[in-house]
C-alpha cells in the first residue's frame, strides 16, 4: 500500500490528464450556454486541457445531471449546475439520481437577478403601485412569466405570498415571447432574468420596477430591490456552478475550486458575465453545497404553496 500511495497522489496532481467535458443542460446560444461557454474557456488556458461543451437540454435539468452522475469520477466531466436542479427536487416525483448525493458542487460561478418589468408606457412607475394595484384588484393585473415551474413562474407564486397581491399569471414558452407580450400590451408585467431585457430597457422600451434580489444589480444600479420597496423577505435569484459526481478524490476537487475561482475574478470572464446582468461571485465547496440544499429546500416550500402537483 505504501508504494500505491505515491503514485496515486501524483496522479491527482497530474489532473486534468486528457480534455474535460462541461455538460450543460441548456440550449446554446442562451444565457446558461453563454456563461459556460465563458467559464470554460478561461479554465482551460488555466489547466492546459480543452474543456468541452456539451449542451443536453432538458426539463429539470435531468438528462445533464443523469449523465454526470453517472460519469467516472475524476473531474473530467462536470456539470453546469442551477437553480433548475434545485426546482426538479419538488416538481418531479422520482429523479434517476439523488441531487444532493451524486453530484459534488465545486463552486458557484454568479447569480442573475430578476426584475419585474413593464412597457415603458405602462401606468404603473413603480413597483408599489403595480402591487397595490394587484392587491386592491385580484386576479386582475396579468404578469407573464416563462412556463409553470421556472424559477421565474415560481417566483411569481412567491411575489403574491410575500406581498399579498394575487396577479392573473401567464406562462409563455420563451423570454422572447413573454417580452412581445409585454409590448403589445397583452400583459402588465413581467418577471423575468434582467439579461435577456438589458437590450430593450436601454432602448427604452421596457422599464424595470424593481429587481428581485437583495442587492442592486450592478446593470441597473437606479432600480430599487423589492426588499427595498417593502417586501423585506423576498429574495429570489438564478444561479449557475459547477459540480462534479459523487467520489470525485479532493485534490481535483480543490484544484477544479481554485481553477474555477481564478477564472471568475479575471476581467475576461467578469466583464462578459456582467453584460449577461450576472453577478460574478465563486465560493468554496462548502458553500455551492449550503446553497443547493437550501434552494432545494426553499422552492419545495413554493411549490407546495401554489399546489403544483410534482409529475
Amino acid at each position: 500500500m505504501s508504494l500505491l500511495t505515491p503514485g496515486f497522489s501524483y496522479a491527482q496532481e497530474k489532473f486534468p490528464t486528457r480534455p474535460i467535458t462541461l455538460i450543460v443542460p441548456f440550449s446554446p446560444a442562451g444565457i446558461a450556454d453563454n456563461t459556460a461557454r465563458t467559464v470554460a474557456e478561461a479554465m482551460a488556458k488555466l489547466l492546459g486541457q480543452p474543456i468541452v461543451v456539451d449542451n443536453r437540454p432538458s426539463a429539470g435539468s435531468i438528462v445533464a445531471t443523469q449523465a454526470v452522475a453517472g460519469a467516472k469520477p475524476d473531474g473530467h466531466t462536470l456539470l453546469l449546475l442551477s437553480n433548475s436542479n434545485a426546482v426538479a427536487v419538488g416538481l418531479f416525483k422520482k429523479l434517476p439520481y439523488n441531487t444532493t448525493k451524486d453530484i459534488v458542487p465545486v463552486s458557484t460561478l454568479g447569480f442573475f437577478d430578476l426584475a419585474l418589468f413593464a412597457a415603458s408606457n405602462s401606468r404603473f412607475a413603480t413597483a408599489q403601485q403595480a402591487l397595490q394595484f394587484a392587491k386592491a384588484h385580484p386576479g386582475q393585473l396579468k404578469l407573464g412569466t416563462i412556463a409553470v415551474g421556472t424559477t421565474q413562474h415560481l417566483a411569481s407564486k412567491l411575489l403574491e405570498t410575500v406581498s399579498g397581491a394575487e396577479f392573473l399569471t401567464v406562462p409563455y414558452k420563451s423570454s422572447s415571447a413573454v417580452l412581445m407580450a409585454l409590448r403589445s400590451g397583452e400583459i402588465d408585467l413581467a418577471l423575468e432574468i434582467c439579461g435577456p431585457m438589458l437590450s430593450q430597457l436601454q432602448a427604452g422600451v421596457v422599464k424595470a420596477l424593481a429587481v428581485t434580489g437583495t442587492q442592486r444589480n450592478p446593470a441597473l444600479p437606479d432600480v430599487p430591490t423589492l426588499q427595498q420597496v417593502g417586501l423585506t423577505t423576498y429574495n429570489v435569484t438564478s444561479w449557475n456552478a459547477i459540480a462534479v459526481p459523487a467520489g470525485t478524490p479532493a485534490p481535483v476537487v480543490q484544484r477544479l475550486n481554485q481553477v474555477i475561482r481564478e477564472a471568475v475574478a479575471s476581467a475576461a470572464v467578469s466583464s462578459k458575465l456582467e453584460k449577461l446582468g450576472m453577478r460574478l461571485e465563486s465560493g468554496s465547496p462548502e458553500q455551492a453545497q449550503k446553497l443547493l440544499v437550501g434552494e432545494i429546500k426553499r422552492w419545495g416550500d413554493v411549490i407546495k404553496a401554489a399546489k403544483i402537483e410534482p409529475e
